[in-house]
Formats: structure tokens, C-alpha cells, sequence
């Protein structure tokens, strides 16, 4: 075994202990295709009418390609993960402005994101611009009210340029609020990249998941081969608070063994299984865990017993033992009364084997 053998082993036997404790897959509703291409769908997200919540969650699969795409409502924002706490991982159109060393603009974009009841996560994105004679503005709306911010990014040679680096000098980038939606994004140039053609000629501007890009130098050039970059949004159940949508339950999202909370993003509610079940709460409820079956979901010491409860499970310990049967509790520990035995046990072992030995 190679050098990697074990550390790969160990991977190995990670991914299967997260998997047999993570919460059961998001499921569509009977009868609704459950996936598009590698994107599963669970409601109230569906592929067509009668398995989503609402026209808002209908996800378009494009079976046109040899890995269907999933795209938001019948728009072309392209779906790359969709998550029951909340979050929506998108693929976003980068903005670039091209120029020819004369300064004529050659090819540009600029793309404008509806996005309907979602709003772009301020928490987990970042607005950025690259370029050496950039400046880029972001346009959205918090609501009814229009929001702008912007950023500058100036250099004059590559060498001013750091990997990594994204404080002005060739690369530039800004957090913004949550709930904003409906944004667009603005280019301009100050000398339409004249002064730096010959290492930079476009300017580009872009929403991007943070943890999903790095600045190099290098994206001064091959950005121009890069159409899109992730992006996450927020989505929630209608408007109102989880006291007002409880009062209606028929419209009411949250079904059984689970519990409503407000969005920190957003208008609306989200649902979440109770501590110790797990399924999808936005369509048959949640389901109870069974935490004796895998020792990986329990504390239980080996010489105790592991009982399964709604939503929990108790340890007890085995005869001649006593203690909370938790490996972070008391554990088991031997009576008294067995001690002595065990103790009594050995010395006449002991003096038993003297006995024969004379």
C-alpha cells in the first residue's frame, strides 16, 4: 500500500460514517421526478405542476444534453444544488467588457438576475471585479428600495498584481446586504484598457460564493473562458412570520415532527425535522432516527444497553454494573457486590494454585 493507502482508507470510512448519519435525501413528491441530471429535487421544488409548492419552486429540466441541466423556473439560471435549510446554489453569468488596443469595445456583458421570491445570500457571496482599469457598480433591490454599491480596481503592470489578493489592485471585491434581488451588474473602463491591453484587455464583474473563487493574476486573462461562476441564494415559504402562517393550516409548509422558523435572509419561514428525525418536512414530515442501529448515532458504552425513543434513545448499563451507560457520562462501572466476588474469585485461584504446586 502506497504512502496514501491509509489516508485514503480513512476517507473512505469517513464518507460512510457521514452518510449513514446524516439525515435521510430530500425526496420529491410520489410520482414527480426526484432528480435532474446529478440535481436532486425535493419539494416543494418539482419539474412540473402538481409536484412543486408553486410556479415560483418549478425547476425546468433541459434534457437537450448528455447530463440534463436544471434551471430556475423556465428562466437560464442554471441549478446546481438545492438544500432544504434554505439555499439554492446557482451558476451566475460573469459581466466582462472587451476592448481592442485601440480602445474600441468589442464585446460586452452586462446580465441582469431575476429572481422572482429568491434573494441573493449576503453571507455567503461576494461582489467582485477584476481588471486593471475597472470600476463596476452592483444594482439590486432590498424590497421596494433600490440598493448600489461598486468597487474600483486599478494597476498598471501585472506586477502590481498578487495571488490571492483582492483589495484594488487588479482585483477588487465587496460584501453587500441580504434580500437583495433583482440586481444588475455595471462595467466601465477609465482608458478602455489601452494602457494595459497587453496583459488585460477586459474588465469583468461578477456575484461569486466566496469559498468558490480565489484571485489569481492569471484571471486577468482567462476569465474570457469562463462563462459562469457559482452563486447561492436564499429561498423561504411566503412572506409571513412562522406565528401568522401557523394560523392557517391548510397553506401552513410544516408538516409532521417538525418545527417552522424565520429566514435571516428574508420575508417567510423555512421547516426543520425535531432533533432525532430526519426526512423532508415540506412533504409526509419527519421520521424517527433510530440511533441504536447505528453506533455511530449513539454514546452508549459497550457494556450498556441502547433503547430507541421518538426522536431520542436511552443507554442502560448491564447487570452487576451501574452508571449512565454514556461514554460521555458515567459509563458502567462494576457494583461492589461483584467486585468482592471477582476479588474473593482471584485470591482463591491464587491459593488453589499454590496448593497444587506443592
Amino acid at each position: 500500500m502506497n504512502s496514501q493507502g491509509p489516508l485514503l482508507l480513512l476517507a473512505v470510512i469517513w464518507m460512510v460514517l457521514a452518510a449513514m448519519a446524516a439525515p435521510a435525501a430530500g425526496q420529491a413528491k410520489p410520482g414527480c421526478p426526484d432528480s435532474c441530471g446529478d440535481v436532486s429535487i425535493p419539494y416543494p421544488f418539482g419539474t412540473r405542476e402538481d409536484c412543486y409548492l408553486n410556479e415560483e419552486f418549478l425547476i425546468t429540466c433541459d434534457n437537450s444534453t448528455s447530463l440534463p441541466k436544471a434551471f430556475l423556473t423556465e428562466g437560464n439560471i442554471n441549478v446546481t444544488n438545492i438544500s432544504l435549510d434554505g439555499e439554492l446554489h446557482l451558476l451566475s453569468l460573469i459581466a466582462h467588457n472587451c476592448y481592442n488596443r485601440n480602445g474600441t469595445l468589442q464585446d460586452n456583458l452586462e446580465p441582469y438576475f431575476r429572481l422572482s421570491i429568491f434573494s441573493i445570500s449576503g453571507t455567503l457571496n461576494k461582489f467582485v471585479a477584476v481588471g486593471c482599469d475597472t470600476y463596476a457598480l452592483l444594482s439590486g433591490y432590498q424590497g421596494e428600495d433600490l440598493y448600489r454599491t461598486g468597487c474600483m480596481s486599478i494597476c498598471s503592470s501585472k506586477k502590481q498584481v498578487q495571488d490571492g489578493s483582492c483589495s484594488g489592485a487588479g482585483c477588487c471585491q465587496i460584501s453587500f446586504p441580504e434580500g437583495l434581488k433583482n440586481t444588475t451588474l455595471i462595467l466601465s473602463s477609465y482608458f478602455n484598457h489601452t494602457e494595459v491591453h497587453d496583459f488585460n484587455p477586459c474588465s469583468y464583474a461578477f456575484i461569486v460564493e466566496e469559498a468558490a473563487f480565489n484571485f489569481s493574476s492569471k484571471n486577468l486573462s482567462n476569465l474570457q473562458d469562463i462563462e459562469k461562476l457559482p452563486m447561492v441564494v436564499d429561498w423561504s415559504i411566503g412572506n409571513e412570520t412562522c406565528q401568522v402562517a401557523k394560523t392557517n393550516q391548510t397553506s401552513y409548509a410544516c408538516k409532521e415532527n417538525s418545527t417552522c422558523y424565520e429566514s435571516n435572509s428574508r420575508p417567510g419561514y423555512l421547516c426543520k425535522c425535531f432533533d432525532g428525525y430526519h426526512g423532508n418536512p415540506y412533504l409526509d414530515g419527519c421520521q424517527d432516527i433510530d440511533e441504536c442501529k447505528n453506533s455511530s448515532l449513539n454514546k452508549c458504552v459497550k457494556k450498556a444497553r441502547c433503547k430507541n425513543t421518538p426522536g431520542n434513545y436511552t443507554c442502560s448499563c448491564s447487570k452487576g454494573y451501574h452508571g449512565d451507560g454514556r461514554d460521555d457520562g458515567d459509563g458502567c462501572n462494576p457494583n461492589e457486590l461483584q467486585l468482592i466476588q471477582v476479588s474473593l474469585g482471584m485470591i482463591f485461584f491464587f491459593a488453589l494454585s499454590i496448593l497444587l504446586k506443592r
